[in-house]
């Protein structure tokens, strides 16, 4: 609104010097005619005069005219050229220097500094797209390696029974590692471009979340873990696949980061507008520095475990939230666990 506001009374500003302007030779003529009509009757010199007058004023206006736009539109124009120009060409660093100050922005100005954010957004993809590719080639050469190493050793006639089934179960762990990271990979992309619809529906989010911690029932007998579900009652209205990549990234991230024997707490409550609902671990926690990175693609905070994962669960996650129109935070200390709280629109609450 502020910049549309400049560019408005700019305009003004120049429809009254352009009004001026004619305003002043159409006077200038007007004096010139009746101070030659007072000095001689020959109504045919009066005329030459006139119209050479007018010749002469129209010229100094053309002039004047084109050392207008030279300056106040070609120059900027030319420099907006050249800018996009490079854009296109690949080039995201290029700035343009507006004219004016910012207080007294025209509309070229308004439209250099939208190039600019726009140069600087691109540039900023351009980089993220780089480190992406970079770490997803990083991710897969990893669980490949370890395939082709292991293949390699099964080719071996004179492995004993026991060996040879350690060797292919290490083959399906690094197979399925490949699978969900080109799996995550695919959604991220799909959620990222809009191209998953996003159907709703009422869900009861009691019973969701009670079966998403029965999926994991068995991880969290062999680990010994002790679940304690507090659930209230909730039926929302949102999208069921959506929310079973919130659930099941949240949950399985806790069983993994939970040392056996300890505990994990899952609660729904319901609010008046909203629902909320919490996923707390007695793990190994996170830093504050390591909890600014944890929806960044591919981050992994604990190495220590970076061979269950690939870094895109959290981001995922994130991206769902949002597109949910909800909220995710994460609260944790080294030591003593992490607590991942989401919030969501009640059934009252949805449009």
């Amino acid at each position: 609104m502020k910049n549309r506001r400049r560019r408005s009374t700019f305009s003004i500003s120049g429809a009254i010097a352009f009004f001026a302007l004619i305003a002043a030779i159409m006077q200038i003529a007007i004096l010139t005619f009746d101070y030659i009509e007072d000095r001689t009757d020959n109504k045919g010199l009066i005329a030459i005069l006139v119209l050479i007058l007018i010749f002469i004023l129209s010229t100094v206006c053309t002039i004047a005219d084109y050392i207008r736009r030279k300056i106040m539109v070609d120059k900027p124009v030319r420099k907006i050229i050249e800018a996009t120009e490079k854009i296109t060409a690949g080039d995201f660093s290029v700035r343009v220097e507006p004219e004016h100050k910012y207080s007294q922005y025209n509309g070229y100005d308004a439209i250099m500094e939208d190039l600019n954010k726009m140069a600087e957004e691109l540039q900023k993809s351009a980089v993220l797209k780089t480190d992406f590719i970079s770490n997803v080639s990083h991710e897969l050469k990893t669980p490949l390696a370890v395939i082709q190493n292991y293949i390699t050793l099964l080719q071996d006639e004179n492995l004993d029974s026991e060996t040879r089934q350690r060797y292919v179960a290490t083959v399906k762990q690094a197979s399925r590692r490949l699978t969900d990271l080109i799996s995550n990979i695919l959604k991220l992309n799909k959620l990222e471009n809009q191209d998953i619809s996003t159907e709703y529906e009422r869900i009861n989010l009691t019973e969701m979340l009670s079966e998403a911690v029965l999926n994991y029932e068995g991880l969290i007998e062999k680990k010994n873990l002790d679940i304690d579900c507090q659930l209230d009652d909730v039926v929302i209205y949102s999208s069921s696949s959506y929310l079973e990549i919130v659930w099941n990234n949240l949950i399985s991230n806790a069983i993994k980061f939970t040392e056996p024997g300890g505990r994990i707490t899952v609660t729904l409550k319901e609010h008046i507008d909203r629902v909320v609902v919490s996923i707390k671990d007695t793990g190994c926690g996170i830093s504050k520095e390591t909890g600014k990175h944890i929806f960044d693609k591919f981050y992994q905070g604990d190495t220590s475990h970076s061979g269950e994962g690939n870094g895109l669960g959290l981001p995922l996650v994130k991206k769902v939230i949002d597109i949910l129109g909800g909220e995710i935070t994460v609260k944790s200390e080294i030591g003593k666990g992490s607590i991942f709280t989401i919030t969501l629109k009640g059934v009252n609450n949805n449009e």
